[in-house]
């Protein structure tokens, strides 16, 4: 959970600090591919320091996925490119580029990145097991220059995200931020950047329907996964995908 480049870093780059006397280190077992991805949070930071149930959830469905979400992540230029939005600690962007040996881009805001370096650093052996790469990059959601820089007028195939609609005065700078990449210029007029967004999501307020329902303006959104609920939750995480809407029909 979270958001959020004045440089892009490769992985393996030394971007981290030594971790406080808060921090711990949870391990993530991906069966697929026979490896353990190892998460340092540091929960007096914040929220985008914390692992979420979406970004837990969203991964065990990369690890073993249906036909409908595996059949997302087709490339349309030979290297599945795909981009995080909100990556918080990195779990699923790694997850996602060691699964898949995917070029994957894991965003947030600044003061996240040093611990999504260190992330992803940290397990760079599992990324090694199928040549996927991961880099760090500073994106405000809105921001059109940051997402201008970043874009480098290339295609990512798919938009990852999870538990990334949290607070309301972030819904329309996520918005904006999707059309600029599905949409290309923000209308479905200009130059196609993305073909899905893959967001997880578990409901925590009403408030929340708000968002989907701006959304709902210029994507086809539609539920493709729920889990069960689990540790005493009333729901369990709900996986959307997004589109544009003419290509609804052929998704």
């Amino acid at each position: 959970m979270s958001m959020q480049c004045s440089d892009v870093e490769e992985g393996g780059g030394a971007v981290e600090s030594p971790p406080p006397p808060s921090s711990s280190s949870s391990s993530l077992r991906l069966r697929s591919i026979e490896s353990t991805l190892v998460i340092r949070q540091l929960p007096s930071h914040g929220l985008s320091f914390q692992l979420w149930p979406a970004a837990a959830a969203l991964v065990a469905l990369l690890d073993n996925p249906p036909i409908s979400i595996s059949s997302l992540f087709v490339s349309t230029s030979g290297r599945l490119r795909l981009l995080e939005l909100g990556s918080g600690t990195g779990l699923v962007g790694i997850a996602a580029a060691a699964l898949l040996g995917a070029d994957v881009t894991v965003t947030d805001l600044a003061h996240v990145l040093p611990n999504l370096q260190f992330n992803i650093n940290a397990n760079a052996a599992s990324l090694a097991l199928r040549g996927g790469v991961v880099k760090a990059a500073h994106l405000p959601w809105g921001d059109l220059q940051r997402m201008e820089d970043l874009d480098l007028d290339l295609e990512y195939d798919v938009i990852l995200g999870s538990d990334v609609v949290y607070h309301d005065h972030l819904y329309d700078p996520l918005i904006q931020t999707l059309r600029f990449f599905l949409l290309g210029n923000g209308n479905g007029n200009g130059k196609r950047k993305s073909g899905v967004f893959l967001m997880a999501h578990l409901k925590r307020w009403k408030k929340e329907s708000a968002f989907f329902r701006k959304a709902r303006k210029f994507f086809d959104v539609q539920a493709v996964h729920t889990d069960s609920p689990v540790n005493g939750s009333r729901l369990g995480v709900t996986v959307y995908k997004f589109v544009r809407k003419e290509l609804a029909i052929a998704c």
